[in-house]
This record gives structure tokens, C-alpha cells and sequence, in this order.
């Protein structure tokens, strides 16, 4: 192969892991359990967060923040996970690229 074939299939790679980061990007990933409902940005800035009010007693708020924790971090492993499912096949033998 060529110098000038290995770039163009370098720069062609290039494009297709930009175009999978973007759609990661702009999907939105939901992490939920009883109470909360965390919408995450493929950025993971967080979009919303949704309060089960009727299930909430006010003794109930220490539960509340540790349901908010655990929903956003739930957000964030379907992120990684749809990072690594679309972005993997570029990093092979790199570690830690994305």
C-alpha cells in the first residue's frame, strides 16, 4: 500500500469516528431506578432530572440524593458503553483513547 492510499484510509477513519462521537453526542442516555430519572447528554452534561414526587416522604430526601447518584451514574455507563460499542473498533490496540 502506498503512502498516499494509507492516508486517504487514515483520513477516512478519521471521518467515521468523528461521525460516531457526534451521534453519541446528541443521543440522550436515561439512567432511572424508583424514584429518579436522570437524562444525560452523550457529553454527559445532565438534560433533566425527573422526581417520583408521590413515592417521597421529606424523611426520605438522604434516600432521594443517593437515587439521584445512582441514576446519573447509570446514564453515564450507558454512555460509556455505547462509546466503547461504537468507538472501540477505532481504538484496538490503544488503550485509553477514548
Amino acid at each position: 500500500m502506498n503512502i498516499q492510499a494509507m492516508m486517504k484510509q487514515a483520513q477516512k477513519l478519521q471521518k467515521d469516528m468523528l461521525t460516531a462521537k457526534e451521534e453519541i453526542d446528541s443521543k440522550v442516555f436515561i439512567g432511572t431506578n424508583s424514584f429518579v430519572t436522570v437524562n444525560l447528554k452523550g457529553t454527559k452534561e445532565i438534560a433533566s432530572i425527573k422526581i417520583n414526587k408521590e413515592s417521597l416522604d421529606k424523611e426520605e430526601i438522604e434516600m432521594l440524593e443517593d437515587m439521584i447518584t445512582i441514576a446519573i451514574n447509570n446514564a453515564i455507563k450507558e454512555i460509556d458503553n455505547e462509546t466503547e460499542t461504537k468507538m472501540g473498533k477505532y481504538s484496538q490496540g490503544m488503550p485509553g483513547l477514548f
